[in-house]
C-alpha cells in the first residue's frame, strides 16, 4: 500500500469573515519558551524590604508600631520642658525623668516576661493603658501644683510602658526565615533612630508653640493609638508560650550576661555624646544649633541602617572597629571650633552607628532561649537605657571640671570599651538552635 503523504497545512484560509495565516508545522517542534509576564520596561526583582512588606499584616502592624514608638522620643524632652516650665527647675525635672527611667529598667523585663508568658495583645494593652494614665497624672500633678512627690510617682507609673520595638522585632522573628532576619532587624533599627530623632523635635514644638503640657498629652494619645493598631494584627503576633517562665529553662539573663556589659558601653556612647555637644555648642554659642546637629546624627544613622539591610551583614567586631574609628572624629572636630565640621564628624559618628545595633540585637535574637525574645530584646534596651544614663553624667561631670572639648573623648573611650568587650563576648555568648 503506497505511503500517503501528510497534506499541507495552507499558509492562507478564510474562516467566515477572519483571515488566518498560518505556517508550515516543522517536523520536530521546538520546546515551548517560558511564559513571559508582559510588563512595561524591564521587570524589576523586588527589593529586600518590599519583599518583607508584602506578607500579609506586616504594613499594619508596623504602622501602629510606628505610631507607638514616636513618644519614646518625645516624654523625656516633654517632661523637662513641662515641669521646668511650670516650676520653674530644671534640677527637679531631671530628677523626675531620672527616676522614670531607673523605673523603666526594674519594671520592663518583668512587662516583657508576661508578654512572652500571654501574649502581647493581652499584657501590652493594658500596660500602655497604666503608662498613659501615669502621663495624665502628671498633667495634672504639674498643672495643679501637686507636692513634688506626686511628680516622681506619675512618672515612675510610665514605666509599664512596652518595649514597642521589641515586640516588632519578635514579630518579624516568628513570621521571617533566618535569612531575611537582618534586613528586618536593620529596618527596627532605622526606625528608631527615625523616632528618636523626630520625637524631640516635636515634642519642642508642641510645648512652645501650643502649651507647656502639649507634649506629653499628644505623646500619650500617639503611644495609646499605636498600641492599639499594633496589637489589632493578631495573625502576625507570636504564640505566648503559655507556661511560667522558670519551666522554660535557664533566663535570658544568664544567656545575655555577656552581650549585657556591651550594651551598657554602647549607651554610654549615646549618653556622653549626646550631653557633651550640647555643651559644646552651648559654650560657642550656638545653643540653638543643637537641636538640628543631634538630629543629623540621628539621620545618618537611620539612612546607614536602612542601608546596612541590604548588604551583607559584618561581624560585631568589625562593625564596633569602625564605631571607634568614627567616634574620634567629634573630638578632632571639636578643637577646631567650627560648627560645619563638627556637624560632618556626627554625621559619620552616626552612620557607624546603626550597623553595630543591628548585629548586636542579631546576636540578642539568637542568643535568647525560645519563647522569652520580648524578655531578651527588653534586657538589652534596659542595659542600653543604664549606659545612657551613666554616660550623661559622666559626661556632665567632665565638662564642668574638663571643658566639653575634652569630653569629646568620653565617647570614643566607651567605644574603645565596647569594642575590647567584643572579645569576650564571642567567646561566651551561646547562640542558640533555630526552633524547628
Amino acid at each position: 500500500m503506497p505511503r500517503r503523504t501528510p497534506r499541507p497545512t495552507p499558509l492562507m484560509s478564510v474562516t467566515g469573515d477572519t483571515l488566518v495565516l498560518a505556517a508550515p508545522a516543522p517536523a520536530h517542534p521546538a520546546p515551548a519558551a517560558p511564559a513571559r509576564t508582559r510588563t512595561p520596561g524591564r521587570t524589576r526583582t523586588p527589593g529586600p524590604y518590599a519583599r518583607l512588606f508584602a506578607l500579609p499584616g506586616t504594613r499594619g502592624f508596623t504602622a501602629g508600631n510606628l505610631l507607638a514608638r514616636l513618644p519614646m522620643g518625645m516624654f523625656g524632652v516633654s517632661a523637662v520642658m513641662m515641669i521646668a516650665g511650670q516650676r520653674g527647675s530644671y534640677a527637679l525635672a531631671g530628677a523626675v525623668t531620672a527616676t522614670g527611667l531607673a523605673a523603666t529598667a526594674l519594671v520592663a523585663p518583668w512587662t516583657a516576661r508576661l508578654i512572652d508568658r500571654y501574649g502581647q495583645a493581652r499584657i501590652a494593652v493594658p500596660a500602655t493603658v497604666i503608662a498613659v494614665l501615669g502621663s495624665l497624672g502628671l498633667i495634672v500633678c504639674v498643672r495643679t501644683q501637686a507636692p513634688a512627690w506626686t511628680l516622681f510617682a506619675s512618672y515612675a507609673a510610665t514605666a509599664t510602658t512596652p518595649n514597642i520595638g521589641g515586640m516588632s522585632r519578635a514579630r518579624w522573628t516568628h513570621l521571617l526565615p533566618p535569612a531575611s532576619h537582618h534586613t528586618a532587624m536593620s529596618f527596627e533599627q532605622a526606625a528608631d533612630e527615625l523616632c528618636f530623632m523626630l520625637g524631640p523635635v516635636l515634642a519642642a514644638f508642641l510645648c512652645t508653640a501650643a502649651f507647656p503640657e502639649a507634649g506629653t498629652l499628644t505623646g500619650a494619645v500617639l503611644l495609646l493609638t499605636g498600641m492599639l493598631v499594633f496589637t489589632a494584627h493578631r495573625a502576625t503576633e507570636p504564640p505566648a508560650t503559655g507556661v511560667r517562665p522558670a519551666a522554660q529553662g535557664p533566663s535570658p539573663l544568664r544567656a545575655l550576661l555577656p552581650l549585657l556589659g556591651l550594651f551598657l558601653a554602647t549607651g554610654a556612647v549615646f549618653g556622653s555624646m549626646e550631653v557633651t555637644s550640647i555643651a559644646h555648642l552651648g559654650a560657642l554659642g550656638l545653643g540653638g544649633a543643637s537641636g538640628p546637629v543631634l538630629a543629623l546624627q540621628a539621620a545618618g544613622s537611620c539612612a546607614a541602617g536602612l542601608l546596612y539591610g541590604t548588604r551583607r551583614p559584618r561581624s560585631l567586631r568589625t562593625c564596633l572597629l569602625a564605631l571607634a574609628a568614627a567616634m574620634a572624629l567629634p573630638w578632632a572636630a571639636a578643637a577646631t571650633g567650627s560648627l560645619p565640621l563638627l556637624a560632618l564628624a556626627l554625621l559619620l559618628a552616626g552612620v557607624a552607628t546603626a550597623p553595630v545595633m543591628v548585629t548586636a540585637m542579631a546576636l540578642v535574637q539568637r542568643a535568647t532561649p525560645h519563647g522569652r525574645l520580648n524578655e531578651g530584646m527588653s534586657l538589652a534596651v534596659t542595659a542600653i537605657l543604664a549606659g545612657i544614663a551613666a554616660g550623661s553624667a559622666t559626661a556632665g561631670l567632665a565638662v564642668d571640671r574638663l571643658g566639653s572639648t575634652a569630653a569629646y573623648a568620653l565617647p570614643a573611650a566607651a567605644a574603645l570599651l565596647a569594642l575590647a568587650l567584643s572579645t569576650t563576648t564571642s567567646r561566651f555568648i551561646r547562640i542558640v538552635p533555630a526552633a524547628e
